[in-house]
């Protein structure tokens, strides 16, 4: 009987083996290799030419350690991130809480909500452009208001809220969307439960939509980070990085680096220390939701 066991579970291993290799296959060509790839020419320097690339060690990363337009770069991108993620939480959890309750017209504001998130990022770039150029249409409202108008794309105070607030808007009918779905999975019970223990709203939803709603907000919050690092249509379409480089993100200076400069060796320096930090964000997440219970 033990030997049968054996090779039984022998069989289970090598099916079990067979079944995962074409998986293992695909993300080894299309995962881990480009990965391994772009590690190793952070090393290098050079191009995709006949000269090719040559092997300089670690000069790539001391370079970027000592280069401030990068140091502006990532403080722009982390200024981007922050002011972008928690008002694409905040606000899509609130309309999907209403939403929630409104049996009626649940179905069309849903659809409403969602059609940014299913639009061109390049699209909606053009037309936050206009609507925010100088004599665009919304400095004809200031005009009418009495109040001087502002060069939203040409100041380096109002840019970047303007292309956090074009991401936001982007991003809030996806995240209103999922929200509404988790809501859904929270049985009514509870807050029947509740309200008969004479909970008020806060209470209920402090103690019951919250905790229900925990595996949905680290979904929303891991996508929503990795769609704002991962931001270049924004800058690109709507100010070129700039004015003074107060909106080039990483990827957008990745892609100047890489593509306007001819610089590979360096551009993959930037995306690996990117991918660090995507890493770094969404280990730090996934630890908090689980030692810490809402």
């Amino acid at each position: 009987m033990p030997s049968k066991l054996v090779d039984k579970s022998r069989q289970e291993t090598v099916e079990a083996w067979v079944l995962l290799t074409p998986a293992l296959l695909l993300l080894g060509i299309f995962v881990l290799y480009p990965i391994a790839y772009l590690f190793y020419l952070s090393f290098t320097t050079g191009s995709f030419t006949r000269a090719g690339t040559v092997w300089i060690g670690g000069r790539n990363y001391l370079r970027l350690a000592l280069d401030p337009d990068f140091w502006q770069v990532l403080g722009n991108t982390i200024y981007f991130t922050i002011a972008t993620v928690i008002p694409s939480l905040v606000i899509p959890l609130g309309l999907a809480v209403l939403l929630n309750r409104s049996m009626a017209l649940r179905g069309w504001l849903r659809t409403a909500y969602f059609i940014p998130s299913i639009t061109s990022l390049v699209a909606v770039g053009l037309g936050f452009r206009w609507l925010f150029q100088t004599d665009g249409p919304v400095n004809g409202l200031l005009s009418m208001a009495g109040l001087d108008p502002i060069p939203w794309l040409s100041s380096t105070t109002w840019a970047m809220p303007v292309l956090i607030l074009l991401s936001i808007w982007k991003q809030l009918g996806f995240n209103m969307v999922v929200f509404l779905t988790g809501l859904q999975t929270i049985p009514i019970s509870r807050y029947e439960a509740a309200e008969l223990d004479g909970a008020g709203d806060w209470q209920s939803f402090w103690h019951i939509t919250l905790p229900g709603l925990r595996p949905t907000l680290i979904f929303v919050t891991i996508t929503t980070v990795i769609f704002t690092l991962r931001s270049f249509e924004q800058p690109y379409v709507m100010t070129g990085g700039g004015p003074l480089n107060s909106t080039n993100l990483l990827v957008f200076y990745v892609y100047n680096q890489a593509f306007a400069q001819f610089d590979f060796g360096y551009a993959a320096t930037i995306t690996t220390v990117l991918l660090a930090i995507t890493l770094v964000l969404i280990y730090i997440q996934l630890q908090i939701s689980e030692t810490d219970p809402l």
